[in-house]
């Protein structure tokens, strides 16, 4: 697709501008010139990661995935698409929020001890191809990590230097519900750029719209053309479908008040009985943040170093205290993340923790779906119908 050229109408912000698989190439070229890394979507190891992209020709084109509960598959699409496909086992935590950081270092020499800070200098990241679901979970983990008393400056270093560009959602897995709990499929959050990715008769290309001050410096630097009415429906359509087509969805009831008032409820025991406390699920999901310190020392005991670590609340030590773990039990400690992550989350910060992209379903050994847990424990709140004497559970 050729630029504007002098003489044709200038787009219009308002209504986006449209580029094709060529814009891509020179989006990516564009943004590594202006000192970016640039981190997007390409297939490693039979799945579709997040790593550092050269160029847009390492984007996934024609490359899907086929996801349920404990599945993941790569598939070969019939067309050419690069963002036509669900949520990968990583988000955009594992740069903004880092599973290993360095804090510190100590040398003896002698009688002399030195301690060194480690300082986090992370590249200016250019994120290609966030989806909307990703995007609230980012913005999730501002409010945890910057919002508050304690402010993690690691975090807040990577973040406050990182480009958003994101891409509204037009195919959803199996296991997405970003609908039911109002994070998609469409952009709905601020960000730098925002795409819509189209490919019919009229060819494959991309809706595009600037949303920031740098996003429509970057736009300028892109051969576009105006958005036509065509282009504009399909994105539009495209996104409208994939509300339509989740594959799970949360009841409709209000999720903080179901965790508070289901603590006995005996579906913990049912779901203890699967879960294998393996703590997957934190370490996919792009929102959980818990994090602990590990001590090192090499033979000599002359160097030390201090290393931040995710944790995982399914671990036994999370909450060990003198004399034992609070949570011993895997009962208890599936409960303490669910009911944190659709429950208390509200009250701690002001919103649910969980942004609906379906990875703890995908990445569950065994299977175990949060959608149909929920679900289960709304059931059990229900009265039995007129005439029946079942109990709930």
């Amino acid at each position: 697709m050729d630029a504007v050229t002098d003489g044709e109408t200038a787009p219009h912000p308002a209504d986006g501008t449209v580029m094709g698989k060529d814009g891509m190439t020179v989006l990516v070229e564009v943004l590594r010139r202006r000192g970016y890394t640039v981190v997007g979507p390409t297939v490693r190891d039979d799945a579709i990661v997040l790593a550092e992209l050269r160029s847009a020709d390492e984007l996934p084109y024609g490359w899907g995935v086929e996801l349920d509960a404990g599945r993941y598959r790569l598939r070969a699409r019939s067309d050419g698409m690069a963002f036509a496909n669900a949520a990968g086992p990583q988000s955009w935590k594992t740069f903004l929020h880092p599973a290993r950081v360095r804090e510190w270092s100590a040398d003896r020499d002698g009688d002399r001890l030195s301690l060194v800070a480690e300082p986090d200098e992370p590249p200016r990241y250019a994120f290609l191809g966030v989806r909307p679901c990703d995007l609230r979970a980012v913005e999730i983990q501002d409010r945890v990590l910057t919002g508050g008393a304690h402010r993690d400056p690691v975090y807040a270093g990577r973040r406050s230097g990182a480009l958003l560009i994101v891409v509204e959602c037009t195919e959803p897995g199996a296991t997405c519900f970003c609908t039911s709990m109002g994070t998609g499929p469409a952009c709905g959050s601020d960000c730098d750029l925002v795409l819509t990715e189209v490919d019919d008769e009229d060819g494959h290309r991309f809706w595009v719209r600037g949303k920031s001050a740098e996003g429509a410096e970057i736009l300028a630097e892109l051969p576009v053309r105006a958005a036509d009415t065509r282009t504009r429906e399909a994105a539009r359509a495209g996104v409208a479908g994939a509300a339509d087509a989740m594959g799970r969805a949360m009841p409709e009831t209000d999720l903080r008040a179901l965790m508070a008032g289901t603590l006995d409820a005996p579906r913990w025991d049912d779901v203890a009985g699967r879960c294998l406390t393996c703590g997957n699920c934190t370490m996919v999901c792009p929102t959980c943040f818990c994090t602990t310190t590990e001590d090192v020392t090499d033979l000599t005991g002359d160097h030390a170093e201090r290393w931040r670590l995710w944790d995982s609340c399914f671990d036994l030590d999370f909450s060990q205290l003198h004399g034992g773990p609070v949570r011993e039990s895997s009962r208890s400690r599936y409960r303490q993340w669910l009911t944190h992550k659709l429950g208390t989350w509200h009250d701690q910060f002001g919103s649910s923790g969980c942004v609906g992209c379906g990875r703890c379903i995908v990445w569950c050994p065994v299977g175990i779906d949060i959608t149909e847990e929920a679900a289960a424990l709304h059931d059990w709140t229900r009265p039995p119908s007129p005439g029946t004497e079942e109990t709930p559970g």
